[in-house]
């Protein structure tokens, strides 16, 4: 991919030199001429080399991750410079960082963890300020949609960038935007060491460069669009497959529960006398299969979010407290605030927490005592806790059973804090918090 213009001059040739009768002049004029025919000749065959050398790379790294690494190395090589960094702006358009980098030998990429440094401890490039740059480049608007050429000690920038130059012996620096369609994604820089600078290179270099630097950008576009692609297609996958469970749960669960629960209201209306004891006990069962009916369609609706039953959180979680007192003596104390509507998806993980806290303490906690409690948090977030006054979680004793799994994957669902504290014959509370802006879901186990 090298092509040297050494012999190519910056001037081209003027039509009133052609048409003087001074054989100098015309004789400067052809040779002018020339050399500019040699160079756009010069420069076709630049361009046409990188788009070899970038289908090549494109055939040999497929992912953008190799195809950029393999093409600043190639860059550097080639150019005899000292390194090409790749700076892209973030998806928000905030800010530029750089992504990676090739200095002498090596690629540098800040992705990976101890990017900094190489095995022997040496930094990329001393102490480059690599913040300063990526600011720059972002701040600096003609850079944006033109190769913009730094000297060593170019007053356009940061004084830590020509500060750096002057101790690492750099020479000038090409930065160029990665532009596709009218939108920039980013920039590459080339950076020359100053003892290898000469100057009838300079015209070439950054032609070459501009050529690579539009290759590069059709190749990043490309490889979002691929990513953006995959992403599509594993949505796509995971919503049919939500629909394929809703399905089952609602023609398989749903349906059973709901021919039990008539079989069962049958029974009750023509058993006129049975036992009062007995026939308590019907009625027990007869609301655990209306309640898990409704959990059924509710597990239908979480699975397709559009699909509600319109119920609201605290009225959800009187209702669970007030099945749950039905198949135990342990007296359950219900504490529910009036609380905002938060969404179909927020309300269904929240309730199916509290019932499977609930279920637990109820199940597992041989308590005297249970209390469910709900507020409003700074008015628009919840605070729900089940707490108990049993033996509590023992030292050593599993608690990450699939009901705790389930609470934990409820809680990261909606991006709530899921807390656990917990202690020896001293009771067990789960405490779930949920804003709008929470952060990434933490689960505590205390003792």
């Amino acid at each position: 991919m090298t092509n040297n213009g050494s012999e190519c001059s910056e001037q081209v040739a003027r039509p009133a030199d052609l048409d003087s009768n001074d054989p100098e002049v015309l004789r400067a004029a052809l040779l002018r001429e020339a050399t500019a025919r040699g160079r756009a000749e010069c420069k076709a065959k630049m361009q046409a080399d990188v788009v070899k050398h970038a289908l090549d790379l494109l055939v040999r790294e497929p992912d953008v991750d190799g195809f950029f690494g393999a093409l600043t190395k190639t860059v550097v090589e080639e150019t005899e410079s000292r390194a090409c960094g790749v700076w892209l702006i973030e998806e928000d358009g905030q800010q530029c960082d750089l992504w990676m980098a090739y200095v002498k030998d090596r690629l540098f990429t800040p992705r990976v963890p101890g990017w900094e440094t190489d095995a022997a401890g040496e930094k990329l490039d001393g102490d480059y300020p690599c913040q300063t740059m990526a600011a720059h480049l972002f701040a600096y608007a003609p850079g944006w949609t033109q190769t913009i050429e730094y000297a060593p000690d170019d007053s356009r920038l940061p004084e830590a960038i020509p500060a750096f130059a002057n101790r690492k012996g750099c020479g000038s620096t090409i930065a160029t935007p990665l532009v596709i369609g009218g939108r920039t994604l980013g920039w590459l820089t080339l950076t020359n060491a100053a003892a290898e600078e000469r100057p009838e290179d300079h015209w070439w270099r950054i032609e070459l460069f501009e050529a690579i630097a539009c290759q590069a950008a059709l190749a990043l576009h490309h490889g979002r669009v691929i990513d953006r692609s995959r992403v599509e297609e594993r949505r796509k996958t995971i919503l049919e497959e939500r629909n394929r469970l809703a399905r089952d749960i609602h023609d398989n669960l749903a349906q059973g529960f709901a021919a039990i629960l008539m079989q069962l209201q049958g029974v009750r209306r023509e058993a006129v006398f049975m036992p009062p004891a007995l026939a308590a006990k019907l009625d027990i069962v007869v609301d655990l299969a209306r309640t898990h009916l409704s959990e059924a369609r509710r597990s239908v609706g979480t699975l397709r979010p559009n699909v509600s039953d319109g119920e609201e959180v605290a009225a959800a979680l009187k209702r669970l407290a007030g099945v749950a007192q039905r198949t135990t003596d342990v007296p359950i104390d219900i504490n529910v605030d009036e609380l905002p509507r938060l969404g179909d998806l927020v309300e269904r993980e929240i309730i199916g927490i509290a019932q499977e806290a609930l279920s637990n303490a109820v199940r597992h906690s041989r308590a005297q005592r249970i209390t469910v409690s709900a507020a409003t948090v700074r008015s628009i977030g919840v605070r729900l806790s089940v707490s108990d006054d049993g033996r509590g979680i023992a030292h050593g004793q599993p608690s990450g059973g699939f009901g705790m799994t389930s609470m934990q994957e409820r809680a990261e669902r909606i991006g709530a804090s899921l807390t656990i504290v917990t202690a020896p014959r001293s009771g067990t509370e789960v405490v779930l918090a949920w804003e709008p802006s929470n952060l990434p879901t933490q689960v505590y186990v205390a003792g």
